[in-house]
């Protein structure tokens, strides 16, 4: 299998190149690499934008449903290759290998890779096949909670990534200090743009509060009364994967202690149930029998949970700058989470939100207690959050910055093939006075 997957890597590097592959692609070519079509979430909207700014995109990932909702939301081109999160080495060289191929077809001037797999193995078939520009987009870092042979194997990863890309964006401050400190890169090659995040919030649109009309009020009464919630209850929201690496299993235990104290409160647990990195049984019946919980694995729209809540948690253990504690503040929720690399950016401490120390349930239990107890601090964090975000993390900002991130590197590689861009600044809105 080795022998076979190398000569089919030979055989591509030495194909001769369709120099009319995709002409109804822009001469301006940018290709996204993720593992899974999921990932392509994390483009929603920017992907547009690039088109509508002359940038012709491409998106790569295992094939999936949502690969066709991508194409069709953003006006992307789509290819499906066969990749796992996993490593796999004899299969992963096969990727390595399709990916070659492709970008020798479509000629992108920007492989721009995502998430640890996408990235390690985007930078090695964009070195190979000597794309101008490549970008590794740091999202998160797996060796944070790992230990023994995978830490060190996933330190190695990400070095390589960050090695052979031109450069790393980081999605937070914090994220991009840890990643020099453990020199998975130098500091001179990676960048936090703005505020922080890969896309940014749709603080305008999908994520404010205001608009439409009365939707946040009629999505409160829909939802709670779905999940048979009382309007006069006090809501605690967790959105995420259901996993121990989220913190479930303190968010579990500190709920337990409090709404003995606290009857008229209610928790949502909303996300995927997954069996990697599971939480323990015992955890799960605890929350599924508690009269006061409930879980909803199959959610459709988060909206939905974020006008039924008044406090948003995120007790995770690992993050690179998670949304959630973002979107959430964008809707004006205060938001409860761990103080670790990510939410610290997300989140300013005693401003728009509480944070505590990772893993400890009794930390957990006082800070959302305080919320739990003073509607009017509820208030103030979720004012104060909602204006940082439109001034910090505006997804419209962030494609810009994004934007001039491509223009630059293609610049350097002496190619002045994107022009300048107008960006409208905005007033920034006026804090509330609560």
């Amino acid at each position: 299998m080795v022998r076979r997957a190398t000569l089919e890597i030979a055989h591509i590097a030495h194909e001769s190149t369709d120099a009319a592959a995709a002409p109804d692609l822009p001469r301006v070519r940018l290709a996204h690499v993720m593992t899974v079509p999921e990932s392509f979430a994390l483009l929603d909207g920017q992907a547009a934008q690039m088109r509508a700014w002359g940038i012709g995109v491409i998106g790569f990932s295992a094939p999936g449903a949502r690969q066709a909702l991508f194409a069709e939301r953003e006006g992307a081109t789509v290819v499906g290759i066969p990749m796992r999160r996993q490593i796999t080495p004899w299969r992963d060289l096969l990727t390595i290998a399709r990916l070659i191929l492709e970008f020798r077809k479509f000629r992108p001037l920007i492989v721009h890779a995502h998430t640890p797999k996408g990235g390690l193995l985007g930078m090695i078939a964009a070195t190979i096949a000597r794309v101008p520009v490549r970008i590794y987009h740091m999202r998160g870092l797996p060796m944070m909670t790992a230990t023994g042979a995978r830490y060190h194997l996933l330190v190695l990863t990400e070095r390589l990534s960050c090695g052979l890309a031109h450069r790393v964006l980081c999605v937070s401050d914090s994220l991009r200090h840890f990643a020099v400190a453990q020199r998975l890169v130098g500091s001179d090659k990676i960048v936090t743009m703005l505020g922080g995040t890969g896309n940014g919030v749709d603080a305008l649109g999908r994520f404010d509060p205001d608009r439409p009309l009365g939707d946040r009020d009629r999505r409160r009464k829909t939802q709670r009364e779905l999940l048979n919630i009382p309007s006069s209850a006090t809501v605690v929201a967790f959105l995420g994967r259901i996993v121990r690496d989220k913190g479930v299993v303190e968010l579990a235990d500190a709920w337990i202690a409090l709404s003995g104290r606290y009857r008229d409160a209610h928790l949502i647990v909303a996300g995927p149930l997954e069996q990697e990195d599971p939480v323990p049984a015992a955890t799960l019946d605890a929350l599924r029998a508690h009269p006061a919980v409930h879980i909803i694995e199959g959610l459709t729209d988060a909206r939905d949970v974020y006008a039924a809540a008044d406090i948003v948690v995120l007790p995770t253990h690992r993050e690179g700058m998670p949304n959630v504690p973002l979107e959430a503040a964008s809707m004006r929720l205060p938001v409860v989470a761990t103080r670790i690399p990510g939410c610290v950016d997300a989140v300013a401490h005693n401003e728009t939100g509480i944070l505590v120390p990772p893993g400890s349930s009794p930390a957990l239990a006082a800070a959302l207690e305080l919320y739990l107890v003073d509607e009017r601090l509820r208030r103030r964090h979720g004012h104060a959050g909602r204006e940082r975000m439109l001034l910090n993390f505006r997804r419209e900002a962030i494609w810009a910055a994004t934007y001039e991130q491509y223009r630059d590197l293609l610049r350097r590689r002496g190619m002045d093939v994107l022009p300048l861009i107008p960006v409208a600044r905005e007033k920034p809105h006026e804090p509330v006075d609560l």
